[in-house]
């Protein structure tokens, strides 16, 4: 167990440094481009998620699985077959899809998303796509074989070079009566930071001591078999995300908003309050990493009480999160938006968004274990019924008068709702988890008592927007520690993994 939490923490830790450089990139991001230009950028970047879960086909996800149920039975020689086939199923993939892609851009721009000047960073997208295909295979193959320190790593190597090109390069060539060009040339830094990543993942994959012999020749059946399932979650899961620029551009039209003021709503929401509200999600994300191989090589050893361990301390983590993260983003979000992007607009959004992205924080988590227990067709089936009700929710309430793009955020919630317990219910039926709606519960009440009784023991806005959540932070603390939630073991054992890490 102390091996699952060390490699946990190492993960956590880079994984919040990887968030911290990427929320800096946002900030100065949004400052220096401007609103129009973020809008774009914004609008873009779900096809560009689309386009790559599409040509990945759930490959990184199926490496993980099996080169963690094989290195648990010391069948290296079947590892490196499995990645030489890997690798052939990338580039076949690489090679079908992206030409296609690459005659569907100016559709997508013109006619979907309503504005032509989306077109020029969706290109520049596309040369990113295969760099993170392959990026993403190392990175799999690496979360298999338990080494997390390549892939944080990898991920902090990324943050870096693009904070450092929007810093100090984006200002020179900013183009203020061209956001499209602005726009264009932040993807271009995303390109070069992703292509660092994938050198020095690269590097490390070819310094793997690898036992000496004939590779063991893996057939792809088996790969597609994990790989598909997992794609199919995955692929509708981005499939949505890219529609729903789409319907919100297309519902506000209705409602008598123009496309590019609709391009710039759009922006506003998904690219600086759901990522402000996604911030401290380096946790669950971490977990969610963790937990398919962890989860993997229990089942591969048949030892029920540490599936349930890993689950248990998974999920409560999460859960712990996401109340943090709920109360202070409803109690102080909007100021801290004030002060971090200079952005007045929005407000009310973070009232709508905090409580129900609560259950954003349990949803990797969740989908990560099923993955790992065989469930990955359950987890695709309840993306997708959560998509579906996103978009059809977005499109009835972001189309009526008065209510637009606050209708729009509601049916985001609906849809993390949704999807969170569809998974916890499926997780439910497999007893070897041992995993009820108990541990969430007690958290989301602490939230809700907070939020509440936090501005008659404090009127909020008194003190400097740091100080002011540090106090609500330890109110949260201190009812998460009389209801039990948080235990004294748990300060002992991570005092213990320190000492050893």
């Amino acid at each position: 167990m102390s091996t699952f939490l060390r490699g946990t923490l190492v993960l956590m830790g880079a994984v919040f440094l990887s968030k911290l450089f990427g929320f800096v990139f946002r900030i100065q991001f949004v400052r220096i481009a401007g609103e129009e230009a973020v809008g774009i950028y914004t609008a873009a970047y779900p096809a560009f998620i689309f386009f790559l879960s599409l040509i990945q086909l759930g490959l990184p996800i199926a490496v993980a699985k099996i080169t963690a149920e094989l290195y648990a039975g010391k069948k290296h020689l079947e590892i490196q077959g499995l990645m030489r086939t890997i690798w052939k199923l990338t580039w076949i993939s690489i090679i079908i899809f992206v030409p296609l892609m690459y005659l569907t851009i100016p559709y997508v721009a013109t006619n979907l998303l309503e504005n032509g000047a989306i077109g020029k960073t969706l290109l520049i997208g596309l040369l990113t796509i295969p760099i993170a295909a392959l990026s993403g295979i190392l990175k799999g193959y690496f979360q298999g074989l338990a080494k997390v320190e390549e892939t944080a790593w990898s991920q902090l190597i990324e943050q870096f070079f693009r904070i450092g090109l929007v810093t100090w390069l984006l200002p020179y060539v900013v183009i203020q009566s061209s956001p499209a060009s602005t726009a264009a040339a932040a993807m271009m830094m995303a390109l070069l930071a992703e292509l660092m990543s994938f050198i020095y993942l690269w590097y490390k994959y070819k310094r793997v001591k690898r036992v000496t012999g004939t590779p063991i020749n893996y057939p792809s059946s088996p790969i597609l078999h994990v790989a598909l399932p997992s794609a199919g979650s995955r692929l509708f899961g981005s499939f949505t995300w890219f529609l729903e620029p789409i319907i919100f551009i297309k519902a506000l039209a209705v409602a008598g908003v123009g496309a590019v003021a609709a391009t710039n709503l759009y922006g506003m929401i998904s690219g600086v309050f759901i990522p402000l509200l996604l911030f401290p999600a380096f946790i669950p994300y971490a977990l969610s990493i963790v937990l398919v191989p962890a989860v993997s090589d229990a089942r591969a050893r048949s030892n029920r009480g540490m599936l349930q361990e890993r689950v248990s301390l998974a999920m409560r983590v999460s859960a712990i999160t996401g109340c943090f993260a709920a109360t202070i983003f409803y109690l102080h979000g909007e100021h801290i938006v004030r002060v971090l992007f200079h952005v007045t607009e929005g407000e009310g959004y973070m009232a709508l968004l905090a409580p129900v992205f609560f259950f954003y924080y349990i949803q990797s988590p969740l989908h990560a274990i099923l993955q790992a227990m065989h469930e990955a067709k359950a987890a695709m089936m309840n993306s997708i019924y959560g998509g579906l009700g996103k978009l059809f929710v977005m499109f009835v309430l972001a189309s009526q008068p008065g209510i637009e793009e606050k209708g729009a955020i509601l049916a985001i919630g609906f849809g993390v709702c949704l999807t969170s317990f569809l998974h916890m219910a499926t997780l439910r039926q497999k007893k070897e988890a041992g995993l009820g709606f108990t541990f969430f519960a007690i958290p989301y009440l602490i939230f809700i008592l907070v939020t509440i009784l936090r501005p008659v023991l404090w009127p909020l806005g008194e003190m400097p927007w740091v100080a002011d959540s540090m106090v609500t932070g330890l109110i949260i603390l201190a009812g998460l520690i009389v209801f039990r939630q948080i235990h004294v073991s748990d300060i002992r054992l991570l005092r213990k993994l320190i000492k050893k890490t």
